[in-house]
């Protein structure tokens, strides 16, 4: 048995879980925010046989695509005279972090 982590961007959430229900794939489904940019993330829970790990991989990376957005940087309080205006910058947002670990014991109450 394995565990599987996916960290997914909201707006692959609902097509990834809609998925896992089409192929009779149980997951936990969590709102979460990431770190980086501060965005809403969807965090997936999968208990799965071994056998069905890699079915697992394909689907979120059938439905978790990385695309291109522009954000503004943080913004200094730092006083000068030398003032400057935050300009977009575009950063690669999307796809999915997936970590995939053993479990010892599975139960089911």
């Amino acid at each position: 048995m394995k565990l599987i982590l996916a960290i997914v961007q909201d707006k692959d959430g609902n097509r990834l879980s809609n998925e896992f229900v089409e192929r009779g794939i149980r997951a936990t489904k969590l709102s979460t925010t990431g770190g980086f940019l501060k965005a809403g993330n969807t965090t997936f829970i999968v208990g799965v046989e071994e056998e069905r790990v890699d079915e697992v991989l394909d689907v979120i990376r059938e439905n978790c695509s990385a695309r291109e957005q522009y954000m503004l940087p943080p913004t200094s309080f730092d006083v000068s005279l030398e003032t400057s205006f935050p300009y977009p910058v575009e950063v690669e947002v999307g796809g999915a972090t997936v970590f995939v670990m053993p479990v010892e014991q599975f139960e089911r109450f």
